[in-house]
Order: C-alpha cells, then sequence, then structure tokens
C-alpha cells in the first residue's frame, strides 16, 4: 500500500524519487528546491540511493548526469530558476544525445530584477531543448508524475521534466500517497538501454555532425517527439488505472457544455477550477482546461476541447516581442475551422497571484466574445508597489 505522509512538497519527491530507483543524482541547491537537494543527500547518506554527486554549479550537475546516463544509469536532478539556465547548454546536449534524464523544476521567476517567487518563465524558455515538460497542478500529481516520467523518458530516450510551481508546491504542506519501492517497480522496469559507453563495447555519444549529418539528427528527435504524444498518453493511463488517479495529457473539467473555458498550466488551474464551480452556482456555464504536457504539445486534444468555444488561456510566462508563450501555441493548435475564440490573460509572474476573484473576472471578459489581449491586474499591497 502506498505511504500517506503529510510533509513538504519537496520532500515528498525526495521520497518519491528513492521509490523510482535512482541511481545516480547531482544537485546545485538554489530555492525554492533546497529542500528536495537536501532530502535526496540524506537517502543517499542512509544508503537509499547509490550515487549522490555534490558539484559547483547546475551546469555541472546536468553534466555529470550526461556521463551518468550514457553510461546507463537512472538519474535524476532538481534545479530551478537561474540554475536552469545556467544548465542551457547542458539542457541541449541531454535532449540530442537523447539521454532519458529526468528533472524536477521548481518554477521560478528569472532576474532581472531578482526575484525568487514563482512563475513559469524558466521552463517554458526551455521548451525548445529536446525534453518532453510535464506541469503539477498540486503534490499529489507532482508525486504522481515522478514515476511516470521515468517511464516516459526510458521508453522514448527523451529526457524529461516534471515542473512544480515553487513555493505554491514546494513550500507546501499536504497529505501525499507516496508509491513504495515495490510498487513503482511493478509500473516502471529496470533500466538497461540497448545503447550505452561499455569499455567492452567502445562507442561514441554525441560527436561531431557536419553540415550534411547535423539536420538529419535533428529531423530524427522532431519526428520522435510526435511519436512520444502517443507514449505520454499511454503511461498516463496506466498509471490512472493502477492508482485510481486519473492522468492525461489535458484535464478537462466541466468543459462538456461550457460556453467558456479557461486553459492554462500549474498550481494556478486549481483556483480556476474554483472559479467555474462559483460561477456555475449562479447559472453560468463555466470550464476549465488544465493542460499538463507542453510538450510534446497536445494539439490534437486541446483542439478537441476548444473548438467552437471562448477561450481564454492564462500564461504565466511571456516571450518578449513574441507575446504570450501558451495562448500561441493554443491559437495554432486552434488554428484553421475550429470555430474558437481565443484570447490571452498573461500574468502571475514573480509571484503575483491569480486568485480565484481574477479568474473569475477573466471568465467575465471573455462575455464579449472577441478575442483580447490583457494582463491579469491584482491590487498590489505592497508599500513599494509603483502600479
Amino acid at each position: 500500500m502506498p505511504e500517506k505522509k503529510t510533509c513538504l512538497g519537496t520532500s515528498a519527491l525526495a521520497d518519491a524519487a528513492v521509490a523510482c530507483g535512482v541511481e545516480v543524482c547531482a544537485c546545485y541547491p538554489i530555492t525554492p528546491t533546497t529542500g528536495l537537494t537536501a532530502g535526496l543527500a540524506k537517502h543517499y547518506a542512509n544508503g537509499r540511493i547509490p550515487k549522490y554527486i555534490t558539484v559547483e554549479s547546475e551546469h555541472s550537475a546536468m553534466s555529470a548526469l550526461i556521463g551518468a546516463s550514457a553510461a546507463g544509469a537512472r538519474t535524476f536532478t532538481t534545479t530551478s530558476s537561474q540554475g536552469l539556465l545556467l544548465m542551457h547548454e547542458a539542457i541541449f546536449c541531454a535532449g540530442g544525445m537523447r539521454l532519458p534524464i529526468v528533472m524536477v523544476v521548481g518554477n521560478r521567476a528569472v532576474s532581472a530584477p531578482l526575484n525568487i517567487w514563482n512563475d513559469q518563465q524558466d521552463t517554458v524558455s526551455q521548451r525548445d531543448a529536446g525534453w518532453i515538460q510535464l506541469y503539477a497542478e498540486s503534490n499529489q500529481e507532482a508525486v504522481d508524475l515522478l514515476p511516470q516520467a521515468f517511464k516516459i523518458a526510458e521508453k522514448t530516450m527523451l529526457p524529461t521534466m516534471v515542473c512544480i510551481d515553487g513555493f505554491i508546491l514546494t513550500h507546501s504542506m499536504e497529505t501525499v500517497e507516496i508509491p513504495t519501492k515495490a510498487e513503482v517497480d511493478e509500473f516502471l522496469p529496470p533500466f538497461n538501454p540497448e545503447i550505452k559507453l561499455d569499455t567492452q563495447n567502445p562507442l561514441s555519444l554525441g560527436v561531431y555532425a557536419a553540415p550534411p549529418h547535423y539536420q538529419d539528427f535533428r529531423e530524427d528527435v522532431v519526428a520522435d517527439f510526435e511519436k512520444a504524444i502517443l507514449t505520454v498518453a499511454e503511461v498516463m493511463a496506466e498509471y490512472g488505472k493502477i492508482t485510481g488517479r486519473p492522468c492525461a495529457l489535458v484535464e478537462e473539467y466541466r468543459t462538456q457544455d461550457a460556453d467558456y473555458i479557461l486553459a492554462g498550466m500549474g498550481s494556478v488551474m486549481g483556483n480556476a477550477k474554483a472559479a467555474a464551480d462559483e460561477l456555475r452556482g449562479q447559472g453560468e456555464k463555466a470550464g476549465v482546461l488544465k493542460i499538463t504536457c507542453l510538450r510534446p504539445f497536445p494539439r490534437e486534444a486541446i483542439r478537441k476541447t476548444l473548438s467552437g468555444r471562448l477561450v481564454g488561456v492564462i500564461d504565466r510566462a511571456i516571450s518578449p516581442g513574441g507575446g504570450a508563450p501558451l495562448y500561441l501555441e493554443t491559437v495554432e493548435a486552434l488554428s484553421g475551422d475550429s470555430g474558437a475564440t481565443v484570447s490571452s490573460f498573461c500574468g502571475g509572474l514573480g509571484g503575483r497571484e491569480i486568485g480565484v476573484d481574477e479568474c473569475k473576472k477573466i471568465f467575465s471578459r471573455l462575455k464579449e466574445r472577441k478575442p483580447l489581449k490583457e494582463w491579469v491586474a491584482r491590487e498590489c499591497k505592497s508599500t513599494t508597489c509603483t502600479k
């Protein structure tokens, strides 16, 4: 039976990593995932993780795991914000070398100005690096996504991020069910890649590719990401059947007869669901579409749910000069004859709250029945705030 434990999100994820049979960890601490780094180190000291590498930077952490994964080990790390950006070069290497490393990222704003609070600009900025990206609404979902991430990564040979909102989840105390190692072993087979570094069978990985060949490698990655959407969906369905907790690329909440729908990722979707419930109580047909998988992007599932609807997309990331990333991808998924009217609502940056009231206001803006592009506003109570 799974262990029920009331703990911080970072502590629960450290226990889940042990249950997944992690063999090599390499970490450099950074707020707000320091608790997970410390939890992994404690498990190593207690003999529950075979190898824990203390490194001098996040770039070194990912570089160490590239070597360990290439040698055939099940590898894991965690980081956030500036640490993730420092990994950027090595993150591309891991994706291009098709190494199934799994990483938990505690989503946090990036400098400048310096900010340690939550938004999703860090991981969204890495969406082109060749990593599968999964976003959790709650700590229970984050714990559930971790064994799924390892199975997805090792079946597709694509590295995978589990993204959790910093402080909102990392530092919140919840009662979660943490699967035992025996239970995870039934779901997640041992990692034994066909191709790995082996002194008895020498080969090279990630070597030089001249112009006649480099694009072929990138085309293969793109093609395999298109196929990976099926693997992600299959693994999620399998895990949901085992645990009784539904898992899917997208989660529909009261969408069947909805006149208007809010779409987004992460913990803010809990507030969106609460807003929809309140509006339903007032006779309004509001619904929510939570997007769990950003990469590969579930275009067909999104198109199926949102076609013909009034849609508001909540982004907690922004692309200066381009727009709100999740909104732009949703618009692309709904291009053609979908009949959807899609609006962009960007906000919650640097820890600003998008609460139930803000979600209700966004729902009300959709009644204008025309595409909008707006910042999510909230009264600022700080004595130093200028807006």
